[in-house]
């Protein structure tokens, strides 16, 4: 079956950067999307990016794009999201996810309910 363990969060001064890690295993085909989410104390769950395993397209939301970048590691069952010039207002847990079948379209590739597969969540502190 699907599994998805996210690592890497951690304590990080404003403007600094983190790069977290999702190991994703147990896809029966190459079909499938890998999302990023965080929840900040107090908001709803956010979708920030995406990588779609099956073309390679990446998506960011508007509150990350041009900080943060998602791809592929060197391990190939390995998806990071490298996270640069952080502030307070990107403390969050932030979570893997896998889609499986992916979204049908690009509108849809951020939503958290296309996501069926979930790790439990690593914490980002953003605070000097």
């Amino acid at each position: 079956q699907v599994q998805v363990v996210e690592s890497g969060g951690g304590l990080v001064q404003p403007g600094g950067s983190l790069r977290l890690s999702c190991a994703a295993s147990g896809f029966p085909l190459p079909y499938y999307a890998i999302g990023w989410f965080r929840q900040a104390p107090g908001k709803e769950r956010e979708g920030i990016s995406c990588l779609n395993s099956n073309d390679g397209r990446t998506y960011y939301s508007d509150s990350v794009k041009g900080r943060f970048t998602i791809g592929r590691d060197n391990a190939e069952n390995t998806v990071y999201l490298q996270m640069n010039r952080l502030s307070p207002e990107d403390t969050a847990v932030y979570y893997c996810a896998a889609s499986y079948p992916p979204p049908m379209t690009d509108a849809t590739m951020l939503r958290e309910d296309e996501y069926d597969y979930w790790g439990q969540g690593t914490q980002v502190t953003v605070s000097s």
